[in-house]
């Protein structure tokens, strides 16, 4: 009675187990797709003449500054997301790292906000073209809309970020 007992309980165990499994596969089979664009390709994104204010973040994985301050804008994204704003998180990882680090990094932070992955070589031309005043480095940001324009080569809490939008939305 014993045995019949602890082998019932054993395979329904066992079912459960390739339950959960399956049920898990399905999830990660749900992949991450992420487009590349080239500058011609993200400029579009950067010049929105419409209602809406776009907030630009740049970033990577691998910039601690980026990964510290991305929350604050996932926080914005949630407050905002139905209010006229839409924030444009552009990773500038390599590209040889998108499967490696790109995509299982979104699917930890369970990012929401607008991702793009952008690579262009011409940085010369593109980081002088989105801000004059941008060296390169990153975090960077740009809010826009069509009223005004600022770009921000810094890192924002969460307080800082709403701050500076909500200069926008007045």
């Amino acid at each position: 009675m014993f045995r019949s007992k602890f082998l019932l309980i054993f395979i329904l165990i066992a079912l459960l187990s390739v339950t959960i499994t399956n049920a898990q596969a399905k999830n990660t089979s749900k992949r991450i797709k992420i487009t590349t664009l080239n500058y011609e390709e993200l400029k579009p994104f950067l010049h929105k003449k419409n209602n809406k204010t776009y907030v630009v973040n740049f970033w990577a994985t691998w910039c601690m500054p980026c990964v510290k301050e991305l929350p604050a804008f996932e926080k914005l994204y949630k407050k905002y997301k139905d209010k006229d704003v839409e924030v444009v998180l552009v990773s500038l990882d390599f590209s040889k790292q998108i499967e490696t680090n790109l995509i299982p990094f979104i699917q930890k932070k369970k990012l929401q906000s607008k991702i793009v992955h952008f690579e262009d070589s011409n940085e010369q031309f593109w980081i002088r073209d989105i801000a004059s005043e941008w060296s390169g480095a990153i975090p960077a940001t740009l809010i826009y809309n069509s009223k005004k324009r600022k770009f921000y080569e810094r890192t924002f809490s969460y307080e800082e970020l709403q701050n500076e939008l909500q200069t926008f939305l007045n």
